[in-house]
């Protein structure tokens, strides 16, 4: 439960920060397209945050595939969309880290999967 708990709130804490350092610091240096997609990552971040730190408290959701795969696809999906968006304030190319959000978000939507499947196989409720 506290790998949950801490996993979430840090996930919620770093949305919170990440959205006030992208409206603030950030707008004058993004295009309205990438300020777009780098509030996509926050969005899915805090998303993912919430629920893992609901999953705390049910049962039913706390099961350690469930939880990698929400751990695993926020970091893949969410921090891949950040460093593509800050690669374009640098000379660094980042875009061979296209190919990992579809990949963080696949873990995010089987982490989902995962969890509605257990909930329709669970005969106690």
């Amino acid at each position: 439960m506290r790998k949950y708990i801490l996993s979430g709130g840090a996930f919620a804490l770093l949305a919170v920060v990440l959205g006030a350092f992208a409206s603030h610091a950030l707008k004058a240096y993004f295009s309205p397209e990438v300020l777009e997609s780098f509030q996509t990552g926050i969005r899915y971040m805090m998303y993912h945050g919430l629920a893992l730190l609901i999953f705390s408290q049910i049962p039913l959701a706390r099961n350690p595939v469930i939880f990698r795969l929400f751990f695993w696809g926020v970091v893949l999906f969410s921090f891949s969309i950040f460093a593509l968006c800050l690669g374009k304030l640098t000379s660094f190319d980042l875009t061979w880290m296209g190919p990992v959000t579809p990949i963080g978000g696949s873990l995010l939507i089987l982490g989902w999967t995962v969890l509605l499947w257990k909930a329709f196989k669970d005969k106690t409720n």
